[in-house]
């Protein structure tokens, strides 16, 4: 009887060492699993068979001997090998959900292949990245401060030009601009010279917004379109409750206490004439971005035998893509992109990224929060250390993407999502971490953010439902309490993409050294090698 138990703990206790918390696999595929899986059962069920089969022997000759307890000490044997069984399967299903959670083999990193390397293992010079960081700051500091005030005064004039042509009882009208963007926020580097200027915009009067946003607690926005929003364009007083003044006819000697006489007898406009989607009263973005673009084109008309330089539109799809192009051939873009303000915050609905990320179909509208992500790298920066390395980081990573967008072609990944990586790192590491010597280290790390997320197809949004953001950010609340947006939602959408984008980021990563010391003034050995402007 003694061995009976002996062999039922046995059991049990194979069971349990075979617990993949105690002893975890690693590098394994599902189909090897399955097989190692069924392997395994079908040698524990053998196993079990034949500590039954010697149980039962073993009762059987209890059974002559002790014929008064034999009956109920072999309901027990076999209440024990039942337990052992059920922990054995029970131990055996935890297996299989574990092993679920293992990615399948086509969802692994495809940057881990044979031949692939690691961020961790760049060989990085030490004295080449900050010769190049410092040819960056000096271009950034002589260049880029010129090329913001002729930038902003260019856009005053033009803006200006558009509002005197405005019908004020028919027109949207137009708002100052907005600066966000590398180039406000001092990591540009990359030509061509780049700025982005949003345009907030409202309806005329009687008419104002209502949003939608994907986030609200009563929202209708699907599901698929995290981070977007809708808007309407009501009548002013139709959603008044308890004032019939804007859609009832009072007469004339009945006043309203909320709203003037001039209030009632606006002329209503169609929604086709407020820019809305057919047969709606919702925004359109492609009917905004007809409207603004014909509307700068008579501005720069008004007021182009002012300057001596010529304006085109650079890209005929995004409203206010502008090249401007001077006699000595130098060349700055300037994306001026129509926007709605959310009521009273800094987040504005979007008809355009510069970069097309983020794009989603009529009627929907992306949030953009870049002046919050423009305020919170200036809370970092008063808290950094002097000459941190974050920003250097960004330049020399947006660099090296930009010229492997050159060798490999476009993929999905934007130097949006190279900022958002950084502003991660930021919001989970010490200040201090930040020091002029620790860039080496930073990069890296950066890299390996990307490279993780590129892996597990997630990177989410670094202000949207992120408590690490600093309340002096001061970002609106909803914003804050919301989901996370996971930004590489097209990837786990589009395998193809998803491939794409990790060659890409791969041989980033091995052409990194070269490029880095290609386009750095000086090398290591202190030999002048050829200017940055070259390749910038």
């Amino acid at each position: 009887m003694q061995g009976a138990i002996a062999r039922v703990c046995m059991v049990v206790a194979a069971a349990i060492l075979n617990h993949p918390s105690l002893f975890p696999r690693e590098n394994t595929t599902l189909p090897e699993q399955d097989e190692e899986l069924m392997a395994r059962m079908r040698e524990h069920e053998e196993r079990l068979e034949r500590e039954q089969a010697k149980l039962e022997k073993e009762l059987s000759k209890l059974d002559s001997k002790q014929e008064e307890t034999s009956s109920e000490e072999g309901y027990s044997w076999y209440f024990w090998s039942a337990v052992s069984l059920v922990i054995f399967f029970t131990v055996e299903m935890c297996r299989v959900d574990a092993d679920t959670e293992v990615r399948p083999v086509e969802d692994e990193d495809m940057l881990s292949e044979s031949g692939s390397i690691s961020p961790r293992t760049m060989a990085l010079d030490k004295d080449i990245l900050s010769s190049f960081c410092d040819k960056c700051t000096h271009t950034s500091a002589h260049e880029n401060w010129r090329v913001r005030e002729f930038v902003e005064g260019f856009a005053d004039d033009l803006l200006e030009s558009l509002r005197s042509a405005r019908d004020r009882e028919a027109d949207m009208e137009v708002w100052d601009f907005v600066r966000i963007g590398s180039m406000f926020e001092s990591w540009k580097v990359c030509k061509p010279l780049m700025c982005d200027l949003l345009v907030p915009f409202s309806p005329p009067d009687p008419h104002s917004f209502q949003y939608d946003l994907w986030c609200s607690p009563s929202s209708d926005v699907p599901p698929d379109m995290q981070g977007c929003g809708r808007i309407k364009v009501t009548r002013f007083g139709e959603n008044e409750e308890g004032c019939l003044c804007g859609s009832a006819n009072l007469g004339e000697d009945v006043l309203c206490l909320l709203h003037s006489r001039n209030d009632t007898l606006k002329v209503d406009h169609s929604p086709d004439e407020l820019l809305c989607s057919r047969n709606t009263h919702l925004l359109a973005k492609d009917q905004v971005m007809k409207w603004f673009q014909i509307s700068v084109t008579k501005a720069w008309g008004r007021i182009s035998h002012k300057y001596d330089f010529e304006v085109t539109f650079r890209n005929l799809d995004a409203s206010g893509a502008l090249k401007i192009r001077f006699r000595s051939g130098k060349v700055i873009v300037m994306n001026i992109i129509p926007v709605v303000q959310l009521e009273n915050t800094d987040a504005y609905f979007v008809s355009h990224f510069p970069s097309d990320c983020g794009s989603c179909p009529d009627p929907y509208w992306p949030l953009s929060l870049a002046v919050y992500e423009r305020n919170l790298l200036k809370h970092f920066a008063k808290r950094l250390p002097q000459n941190s390395c974050h920003l250097h980081c960004l330049q020399i990573v947006t660099f090296l993407h930009r010229k492997q967008l050159g060798l490999t072609g476009e993929s999905a990944l934007t130097n949006y999502h190279l900022k958002t990586a950084l502003l991660h790192l930021l919001l989970s590491k010490k200040p201090s971490a930040w020091g002029v010597r620790s860039l080496e280290r930073r990069l890296q790390d950066v890299l390996s953010f990307l490279q993780r997320s590129l892996q597990e197809k997630r990177l989410n949004h670094a202000l949207i439902g992120n408590s690490k953001v600093p309340k002096e950010v001061q970002l609106p609340e909803i914003i804050r309490k919301a989901e996370p947006v996971n930004l590489f939602r097209s990837l786990v959408l589009q395998r193809e993409l998803h491939a794409r984008t990790g060659r890409h980021f791969q041989e980033m990563l091995r052409n990194a050294p070269v490029l880095i010391q290609e386009y750095s003034p000086y090398l290591s050995n202190g030999r002048l090698h050829h200017s940055l402007d070259e390749g910038f």
